[in-house]
């Protein structure tokens, strides 16, 4: 067994290195130009250690915490990660999840080893931001792909940064494939901006406490975090648990599209085998191994009910079998817009939903179960210039065997915040009609039943002002949110467009889950978020 240490030394470094983090966070956002960031909050900070190790991450994004570690094996394996060095990279297939994500890297260098010619850098960081626009066939670059190449700009690792100078030829080509450069530009320089200060702090801390209490308290939240991992899995029941849950489609084909898994535990540790998931899609919904590992590593985490440290010794227990050429392992050229987002979340309800067999008491009714995405681009008239918007919006949550799923709130994958109205109406040529929480309906479950019912979902209205093109990655429009134990389906969502006035273009028209349409000014697109499904009596 590892060796234990001073438990209060211990839980005052886990809030040092989570504090690092969170603040990471604060100044990314707070130096960001885009509302996607600066708003919505859709970006992530971590901390790792000399081996690549998660030490400690910030209360972000799960979807790309859990796959961030791939950015640095990936930055790791380019090229020597020297002081004052920042790597960046977003292709999917390099370490990346997609696109829109760009990561950044740098090492945390000690000063006196700084000057030695090859020096070893004693921790890393990384942050990683959705941005809103990296090219590709449609505005926000979440298109209706069936290749990677038709998505935006890939960006394999690359030292954006040397040595502390920045590299304005490769940001000038990376800026020139984009439809928004002067956000871009600020968005980046905010990442590079939040490096900075997660070194600062981090170099106060061994500053203070010195290098080896600092680096002996990381491996020992590693080894915590895989003794409470490893206590959880023991507390459950031995055995194979299997479940089947399907997104919609692809968008491209009309089909279903299953992900199976057996969860097998053995009283010690937990083995994850997707044998039987389709094969990977012409659509956008592949994913990589990297967002099917974050999936997983978030679902088990929700097993532990004490607030365990969310380091990389949670997956020392858990082993995860991906078929490759599969939605959950996909190869190149697929499109992987949609994996990331949709996908993650399929995945999540599938592990849950197996998970539930063997702790019904403590796992929910499956959640909304998309990021019902919206992206929207086009010319302002106004400002005289390009835009671009990309958006999620929250859904309802699952029931659970002590009450009601919540109203309108983001789930599992996703951890972002809404656009406030104003300022979403002060940036866009856009007005929001309607903002409220979708009406409850009647469920289908049997009186007898008892059942905490779940949570509603949104209905959101976008009115255009000006010509605007539009793409919908959504899901759960035809497959409802499941109930557990009798509890029934939560109901689907919806997505409709309403043309302005008399329109030889016809009337209000409900559109596919996935798919690519232009506007007209005066058009309103009207979203309906998924319910949350019920939770039925355990008796």
């Amino acid at each position: 067994m590892p060796k234990r240490h001073d438990p209060i030394e211990l839980e005052l470094f886990r809030h040092l290195f989570t504090s690092l983090t969170e603040e990471m966070g604060i100044v990314l956002r707070k130096t960001s130009f885009s509302a996607n960031i600066k708003e919505r909050r859709d970006y992530s900070c971590a901390l790792y250690d000399a081996s690549g190790d998660t030490i400690a991450m910030g209360d972000h994004m799960p979807v790309h915490l859990g796959a961030m570690p791939a950015s640095l094996a990936a930055a790791r394996a380019a090229f020597p990660i020297e002081p004052g060095d920042v790597v960046l990279l977003n292709d999917p297939f390099q370490g990346g999840t997609h696109l829109p994500d760009i990561t950044a890297v740098s090492g945390v260098f000690l000063p006196h080893e700084r000057k030695q010619s090859h020096p070893t850098p004693r921790f890393f960081l990384a942050n990683r931001a959705h941005h809103a626009d990296v090219g590709g066939m449609s505005p926000g670059s979440m298109p209706m792909a069936r290749e990677i190449y038709q998505e935006g700009i890939r960006i394999p690792p690359v030292k954006i940064i040397r040595r502390g100078t920045l590299d304005r030829e490769l940001l000038n080509l990376i800026l020139a494939n984009v439809r928004t450069p002067v956000e871009r530009e600020g968005d980046l320089l905010a990442q590079f901006m939040s490096l900075e200060r997660g070194a600062t702090r981090l170099l106060e801390a061994v500053g203070r406490y010195g290098i080896s209490t600092v680096e002996r308290n990381a491996r020992s939240l590693l080894d915590y975090s895989e003794r409470m991992m490893r206590h959880a899995i023991a507390e459950l029941p031995r055995g194979s648990f299997t479940f089947e849950d399907v997104l919609d489609s692809d968008g491209i084909g009309g089909a279903p599209l299953p992900i199976r898994v057996r969860i097998t535990l053995d009283g010690r540790s937990a083995q994850v085998d997707f044998t039987g998931t389709a094969p990977q899609s012409p659509g956008s919904v592949n994913a990589n191994l990297p967002i099917t590992q974050a999936a997983t590593m978030y679902v088990f985490r929700c097993l532990l009910a004490e607030d365990v440290p969310f380091t990389a010794g949670l997956m020392r227990a858990i082993s995860i079998h991906a078929p490759t050429g599969t939605l959950v392992n996909a190869l190149p050229p697929a499109a992987m817009a949609a994996g990331n987002v949709e996908t993650s979340q399929r995945i999540t309800d599938t592990l849950l939903g197996a998970l539930a067999q063997a702790a019904p008491q403590r796992i929910p009714a499956a959640s909304c179960g998309t990021m019902n995405n919206v992206t929207f681009g086009g010319y302002d008239p106004v400002r005289r210039r390009p835009f671009a918007y990309y958006e999620t919006i929250a859904g309802g949550m699952g029931a659970h065997a002590n009450g009601n799923g919540l109203d309108a709130t983001h789930t599992h994958m996703t951890n972002s915040w809404n656009t406030p109205v104003e300022a979403f109406e002060h940036l866009y040529p856009m007005r929001i009609r309607a903002y409220r929480v979708r009406p409850a309906t009647q469920r289908s479950s049997p009186p007898s039943v008892a059942y905490h019912t779940g949570g509603r979902g949104i209905e959101k209205q976008f009115e255009f002002l000006t010509p605007t093109s539009i793409t919908l990655l959504t899901d759960r429009r035809t497959h409802a949110p499941y109930g557990l134990h009798g509890g029934a389906s939560g109901n689907p969502g919806r997505n409709v467009l309403q043309p302005s006035g008399p329109s030889p273009r016809g009337g209000r028209r409900t559109l596919p889950a996935k798919c690519r349409l232009d506007a007209e000014a005066g058009d309103t697109l009207i979203i309906e978020t998924p319910h949350g499904g019920d939770f039925g009596s355990l008796s």
